[in-house]
């Protein structure tokens, strides 16, 4: 799996910018970089697609609508 740390500073991010970005919850990000929690399965196939596409998942993100 890739290590998130490594994805965010290719991606040239901070930690609250990919967790925006993303949708993903700043305090669960903070967890699995600094290896306090792990990523379950359906978080490490999505890391994994930002990973490899980070402009399709982003353009995803950007047609879906928010959660609410």
């Amino acid at each position: 799996m890739p290590r998130l740390k490594i994805i965010r500073r290719a991606l040239g991010l901070t930690q609250e910018e990919l967790a925006v970005r993303f949708r993903i919850p700043l305090g669960t990000l903070r967890g699995w970089e600094q290896g306090a929690a792990q990523p379950d399965q359906t978080a490490r196939a999505y890391l994994r697609a930002i990973a490899d596409d980070v402009a399709a998942v982003h353009r995803a993100l950007q047609a879906a609508p928010s959660p609410r």
